[in-house]
């Protein structure tokens, strides 16, 4: 048994900011995907991947949910025939490892499922995100659902707010100078303690009036930006940006990338903003010259995203 492969996704923006209802642009990243598959003969990963989904199982059985059952029986003997998920997508990295997982197990064991072909309603978007929420938290302790929702869909998905979402068309890639790129921290990142140190930061009225006023503000001009493709506006909105992450949301940046994105912003060689939680795994760059920014960058790993 093979199942259908479920790609990494890419917070452009709006890390954070979802939380609290900003602005969000979550694309597609098919460097990277994952799928089940079954065999009688399983190596040490595919075994712990077997375990955990086991226990994601025993989750799932658990659930008191109206919004959605799955056929356990199938999902059991699945499992006891030697399923696991075969994934490229690096964990702790912040491009929606666990995202993935779910929406492969949601499309192969709910009853009544959503399916990407029909006419996907806001209300059909709410309930799958409602859904993949439910699903996520048993990996995160807390999930917005919009990883597994953008590897579900495979496409472009804008967040206007917690209850309003669509997909959105973002222009197509250009053969230019610009890009998104990731610069690997060769660190590991974990998402729950990152956001428990947000929510703390949260009770403090300074941070939460940082983050309506100013964060949230050059969050929505560069989603706008993207998304209108005003390139030269886009990197004025994401180099301020860039300052009021470093300046805020140091804890989530690793210690050894301060001097690194000081010197983007210096230099305007590149700007650098978290990718996903933060405190390890990708940080997401934006340049309007890749090859000044990879000349910049040459003592680290780059991987292109986008180009404009």
């Amino acid at each position: 048994m093979k199942g259908p492969l479920f790609y990494a996704k890419i917070l452009l923006f709006g890390e954070y900011g979802i939380i609290k209802d900003s602005k969000g642009l979550a694309i597609p990243f098919n460097a990277y995907r994952g799928a089940l598959k079954t065999s009688d003969n399983l190596d040490n990963a595919s075994k712990k991947s077997n375990e955990n989904l086991y226990q994601f199982y025993k989750y799932i059985s658990n659930l008191d949910s109206d919004l959605v059952s799955f056929n356990l029986k199938e999902f059991k003997t699945d499992l006891d025939n030697g399923m696991y998920f075969d994934s490229s997508i690096p964990q702790g990295y912040g491009v929606g490892s666990s995202g993935a997982l779910v929406a492969s197990i949601y499309d192969k064991y709910a009853n009544d499922k959503i399916t990407v072909l029909e006419n996907l309603t806001r209300d059909k978007l709410l309930k799958l995100k409602a859904v993949f929420s439910l699903m996520e938290s048993f990996f995160h302790g807390k999930s917005s659902g919009l990883d597994p929702l953008n590897s579900y869909l495979s496409l472009p998905i804008l967040i206007n707010s917690k209850e309003n979402i669509e997909p959105a068309g973002i222009p197509s890639q250009k053969e230019g100078k610009g890009a998104v790129f990731l610069l690997d921290s060769e660190q590991i990142g974990e998402t729950e303690p990152m956001v428990n140190i947000f929510m703390n930061k949260m009770k403090n009225e300074g941070f939460r009036n940082m983050l309506s006023k100013e964060f949230a503000t050059h969050t929505d001009a560069c989603i706008e930006d993207f998304l209108q493709g005003n390139v030269k506006s886009l990197f004025g909105n994401v180099k301020k940006l860039s300052k009021v992450v470093l300046k805020n949301f140091k804890p989530m940046i690793p210690d050894a990338f301060h001097k690194v994105w000081e010197k983007g912003i210096a230099s305007n060689d590149y700007y650098l903003k978290l990718c996903g939680s933060g405190g390890g795994g990708y940080i997401l760059g934006f340049t309007e010259d890749y090859k000044k920014a990879q000349e910049s960058l040459k003592d680290y790993k780059l991987e292109l995203v986008y180009r404009f």
